[in-house]
């Protein structure tokens, strides 16, 4: 199982970026997905989730109301909209992927390998 972030960079406070996570999971559209990030220092923490069929996400407080989690599952792919960037959103961002849509906010079984996301004040 591959999962491959992508979409990371360097942005201005008040700006946007979409990551990207593309999946090898065969049976994608059977996983819960969720993006969770981790800034230098500090351990990593849950930033969104989305059910196998898109109908149901779940936020950190943190980044409510400011990022958006999608998916598209004839492309085998998860997204994260990001508004409104802070600098405190600085961090490497990890998708990850579990069949429980419980687990997937907390132990995914699944990790991609992280996009670095850095927010200029």
């Amino acid at each position: 199982v591959q999962l491959q972030a992508s979409g990371g960079g360097l942005v201005q406070a008040g700006g946007s970026l979409r990551l990207s996570c593309a999946a090898s999971l065969r049976t994608f559209s059977s996983y819960a997905m969720g993006w969770f990030r981790q800034a230098p220092g500090k351990e990593r923490e849950f930033v969104a989730a989305i059910s196998w069929s898109g109908g149901s996400t779940y936020y950190a407080d943190s980044v409510k109301g400011r990022f958006t989690i999608s998916r598209d599952n004839a492309k085998n792919t998860v997204y994260l909209q990001m508004n409104s960037l802070k600098p405190e959103d600085t961090a490497v961002y990890y998708c990850a992927a579990d069949s429980d849509w419980k687990v997937v906010t907390t132990t995914p079984d699944y990790w991609g390998q992280g996009t670095l996301v850095t927010v200029s004040s």
